[in-house]
């Protein structure tokens, strides 16, 4: 909605009462919240009824409560032809991806099959397809890698190691190394789908959102830098040894294997991955240039495919010039196995970051659609849908399995409007394993290196945020930069947990040191704005008017008092003791004669007074004309002394000058409280109160003073009355009683009683809790020097 004009300006009227917080409250007749006990929330909760029960078994089979609405004239077709399209895909995609973990490409067509079945009964999206995705499949990859070594599997013998690399009479065990590695991949997804439905019981799905988007978009590059270097070697096909450690020195290591073996590239294989990701990624440029126009994308991948395969076939590349296929795909489905319990200990980190991420990144997928196609996800059951397809998976020898944009998006835009489109696509999977799987036995495993390395282009288009997240919001870029250099550098796992470490820290310091502000007013409204902002605005005389942008907590509070202190201008702890000070100065020279004090109470110097001065004689003249009293003896008159701080003193003392009589605390932007800030605000508001200044706090929200009352904030000094509904009732409120004659100095009540007593009174075991509290963190560093 476009602002109005200078000239379309509508004033407007509002007449009512100034509000207090108690006033408000007493005249719109504030209720008490019932609170209900746990008795009654579990009962209400685990309350069983037909509609209740009914309820329950929807919400954990969906597809109860969707396929029972199935449009089938409407939908059936479209997903239809959605399924077929995103099927071949599937199956391509899962033989590239299994080469990412590090196990034969069959089993990349499990990952592809199984998740899908579970995911229709218990999922919530319409439109995701589920599946392998890179960045998970590599951080199985890696610990597959690091549990299941060549080395592991040494045998003598004659004949050539891995990846074709002269092994000087040593041979790898390929069948027990492949057995070995599927074991670990598998043990690893059981391991995250149980993860995953823990999580999802224990509705804990709202921690994705810790996940931001500047954190996965670092993430995500990051992996798609792993991805890269590790389909590197396959595409030029030139021998290299398997490296364990820290990720920046296992694939440095492997950069170096591959340029020092540069010149035993297959010229094969070099030139089929080459071709495949420049033809691959030029139909996918055309497919989203022209996406209105193109009713169906074009299969690219299935296209190269195929070709690749016939062209492997009809020419015999592995014989002739020694190409490397992928050879065996056998037919039919592994056994069921259940996973390797030995293991789980040494990859618990690993499957719980795994997780979090193919949970984060299907969620982020699902939501993008939702909003689409206007419906709405359940977070916790998405975590539950995943995490028994991955336990599924796992069992029948497949590894983790998510979602990827590319692969949902074919299915969306191929006109997939339910998951039955996503079973559609299993059962072309299941022709691919049960029946056309030998005709993909030819393919070049670098056509397959090429489509994954082809389908990272949107991953590494995400470094163009980088410059408009530096414009937009530095912390932001910097949690970017964090994120990818440290999952570049200690691995994805540990660089996703250093991430939200930063990430979390970010939070941290942004709240420590939040935006405060002196407000001003603008004239003639009752509008209050940041004084630095604007020029039309003024500041209200004798009142200044403070706020934060931020929680208050144990972490902020003293920099909240420091940048109270340099907005009021003075240190209200400093201004007592000097006022003090000089208060114990002027009664002594009043006891000892040297001052006294005229018929208004103020204080003078005897000499000022004259000899002819005679309106104010006291019994202290008459005392001494007669002899009776010695010096410092003689008694004080009852007068009301009256000093002006603002005025010089009588005494050698300097007082810090005070230039206000009132303060107004805006809490509006203030979300919570903790049991420190609460004491510390007690004790501040304490400390300008003994100096005369009054302080108000207003836009206080109701659950503010809410925990206000619950952590006792309020006692006989401070008291509700303090409370205002806004910053303009406050200083209305503060106007009427300047104009009353209400202000008065606190401090001329304590002179008065001073004069009934010889000694000065010491201070108040209240003022030393505050001066003690105010600089607690000085001992504190006292204590540890």
């Amino acid at each position: 909605m476009d602002a109005f004009p200078p000239e379309k300006l509508y004033p407007y009227t509002v007449s009512r009462p100034i509000y207090s917080n108690p006033m408000f409250e007493e005249d719109n007749k504030r209720q008490a919240r019932e609170e209900r006990t746990l008795r009654d929330r579990v009962s209400r909760t685990c309350g069983c009824s037909g509609r209740q029960a009914l309820k329950v078994v929807k919400g954990v089979f969906p597809v109860i409560d969707w396929l029972s609405r199935y449009p089938i004239r409407e939908w059936l077709p479209s997903d239809v032809i959605s399924g077929v399209s995103t099927g071949l895909v599937c199956s391509l995609q899962g033989l590239a991806y299994a080469l990412l973990v590090s196990v034969a490409p069959v089993y990349g067509l499990y990952s592809a099959f199984f998740p899908i079945l579970t995911y229709f009964l218990l999922g919530t999206s319409r439109h995701i397809s589920v599946g392998p995705f890179p960045v998970t499949c590599l951080m199985v990859g890696s610990v597959v890698l690091t549990l299941a070594p060549d080395d592991h599997f040494l045998l003598p013998g004659n004949g050539t190691g891995m990846n074709g690399t002269e092994a000087d009479g040593i041979v790898v065990d390929v069948e027990a190394m492949e057995a070995q590695r599927i074991m670990v991949a598998s043990s690893m997804t059981v391991l995250v789908g149980l993860f995953q439905v823990v999580m999802g019981l224990l509705q804990v799905g709202f921690l994705v959102r810790y996940l931001s988007d500047p954190l996965v978009g670092g993430f995500t590059t990051a992996a798609a830098f792993h991805v890269l270097i590790s389909q590197l070697k396959i595409v030029l096909s030139v021998p290299t040894n398997n490296h364990s450690g820290c990720f920046s020195i296992l694939y440095v290591r492997t950069l170096i294997d591959v340029f020092t073996n540069i010149r035993q590239t297959n010229r094969a294989d070099l030139v089929a991955g080459l071709l495949t990701i420049v033809i691959v990624m030029a139909v996918k440029e055309v497919n989203s240039k022209f996406r209105h126009k193109i009713p169906i994308p074009i299969p690219i991948e299935v296209i190269v495919t195929v070709v690749a395969a016939g062209i492997s076939y009809a020419i015999e590349l592995e014989s002739r010039y020694g190409a490397s296929i992928v050879h065996s795909i056998p037919r039919g489905f592994a056994p069921a196995q259940p996973p390797n319990t030995e293991l789980l200990w040494n990859i618990l980190g690993s499957s719980f970051s795994t997780a979090v991420v193919g949970y984060a990144v299907a969620v982020s997928v699902a939501k993008v659609y939702a909003a689409k196609h206007d419906y709405t996800i359940d977070g916790n059951q998405e975590l539950i849908a995943f995490g028994f397809s991955n336990v599924f998976c796992g069992c029948f020898s497949g590894f983790v399995a998510s979602t990827a944009l590319s692969r949902t998006a074919v299915q969306e835009s191929t006109g997939g409007k339910s998951q039955v489109a996503g079973i559609i696509s299993a059962v072309m999977v299941m022709i691919v394993i049960l029946a056309l799987g030998n005709l993909l036995e030819p393919l070049q495993k670098s056509v397959l290196a090429a489509i994954v390395i082809a389908n990272l282009k949107g991953m590494f288009m995400q470094v163009t945020e980088v410059p408009t997240l530096w414009r937009q919001n530095r912390a932001d870029c910097f949690i970017w930069l964090a994120t990818c250099l440290a999952s570049v550098v200690l691995g994805l796992d540990v660089g996703l947990l250093a991430g939200l470490v930063f990430e979390m820290g970010t939070v941290v310091v942004r709240t420590q040191f939040p935006a405060c502000s002196t407000l001003g007013n603008i004239p003639g409204t009752n509008i209050y704005r940041n004084m630095k902002d604007y020029k039309n605005i003024a500041e209200v005389p004798g009142i200044k008017i403070f706020k934060c942008n931020a929680p208050i907590y144990f972490a902020n509070i003293d920099y909240f008092k420091e940048r109270l202190r340099a907005t009021v201008g003075f240190d209200s702890v400093r201004v007592f003791k000097k006022r003090n000070k000089a208060l114990k100065k002027i009664h002594k020279l009043i006891k000892k004669g040297k001052l006294r004090a005229t018929e208004t109470g103020e204080v003078v110097s005897e000499v000022s007074l004259g000899v002819d001065n005679k309106g104010f004689e006291s019994e202290q003249d008459s005392g001494r004309e007669s002899g009776q009293l010695e010096d410092g003896d003689w008694p004080v008159p009852e007068v009301e002394v009256r000093v002006d701080w603002a005025l010089d003193l009588p005494v050698r003392v300097s007082v810090p000058k005070v230039q206000i009589h009132s303060l107004v605390l805006d809490f509006s932007a203030v979300s919570f409280l903790d049991v420190v800030a609460v004491k510390s605000l007690r004790l501040v508001i304490k400390e300008f109160l003994r100096i005369g200044v009054n302080v108000y706090i207003a836009g206080c929200d109701d659950e503010i003073v809410r925990k206000m009352e619950a952590l006792s904030f309020f006692d006989e000094e401070v008291t509700r009355d303090l409370l205002f509904l806004s910053v303009h009732d406050a200083i209305l409120f503060i106007k009427l009683e300047t104009a009353n004659g209400s202000m008065q100095d606190a401090m001329v009540e304590g002179l008065s009683l001073m004069q009934d007593c010889k000694e000065p009174p010491p201070f108040t075991e209240e003022e030393d809790l505050i001066e003690t509290y105010d600089n607690q963190h000085r001992a504190i560093h006292g204590l540890s020097n």
